[in-house]
């Protein structure tokens, strides 16, 4: 039988701090790891960051990838999970599920399934044909990344690829607790691809800037809200979590 978490829910004011926001997470691990406080779900909205996984600062081309963020508006950090460079701002919302598991580890892959399925019931409420598997050039490329796909020519804004990377997980997992992050890009792609192709091409990884996209690219007029309402009654539909609202 199934045990339902009671889920605190923390909706925090759009970020000025993008070192800050990551710090937050680790903190809120820590605090669940010991026992100061509960399962948490946070959501917020950053400002605009681009987050560098730990190879990419090893590689030649960091520096001018690190330069470039800059020169797009975007402020580099590095984040402790996660794979290669990502880029967010207020028009994606940042997840971060914290929960207590005296066995974190031996669901690490199961999680990455469960929250895939999650993300894509939840962007399907509102319109999105969303899929889970990772696209072809990709950024920051994952097994579990999900991407919606467009089959009315209605994408805006550029000639688009049939589909597109709408969000992106990963997890940090520590004795008695694990951190699952996922970033969903609601509004305004042409910002993030234009950074993340300039990025990717200084650190001299291939990377597909087609596949940049959000939300309102396949459901012209989706908001950053309708998208959080969305997510919430997912996760209240799931039969997992109580969320305390």
């Amino acid at each position: 039988m199934s045990v339902t978490v009671d889920l605190d829910l923390l909706r925090e004011e759009p970020s000025t701090d993008p070192v800050a926001d990551l710090a937050r997470g680790i903190d809120l691990l820590n605090e669940v790891k010991g026992g100061e406080r509960g399962a948490t779900l946070r959501i917020y909205r950053p400002s605009p960051t681009l987050a560098f996984g730990q190879r990419d600062v090893r590689l030649p081309g960091f520096e001018a990838a690190r330069m470039a963020a800059l020169r797009h508006g975007f402020e580099p950090v590095v984040r402790k999970a996660g794979g290669r460079a990502a880029a967010y701002h207020q028009g994606t919302l940042i997840i971060d599920h914290v929960q207590p598991e005296p066995d974190a580890m031996l669901g690490h892959t199961i999680r990455f399934q469960e929250f895939g399925a999650l993300f894509a019931d939840a962007l399907r409420s509102v319109g999105v044909d969303a899929h889970i598997g990772e696209l072809p050039g990709e950024y920051c490329a994952g097994e579990y990344s999900v991407y919606g796909t467009s089959h009315s020519g209605t994408a805006s804004q550029y000639d688009a690829a049939a589909s597109v990377k709408l969000v992106g997980t990963a997890q940090r997992v520590v004795t008695g607790a694990w951190l699952f992050t996922s970033v969903l890009v609601v509004t305004d792609s042409a910002p993030l691809r234009s950074v993340l192709d300039e990025v990717y091409q200084a650190l001299e990884i291939p990377m597909d800037p087609r596949t940049v996209g959000a939300v309102e690219d396949l459901v012209p007029g989706m908001s950053v809200d309708a998208v959080t309402e969305s997510l919430l009654n997912t996760y209240r539909g799931s039969g997992k979590w109580n969320l305390d609202t």
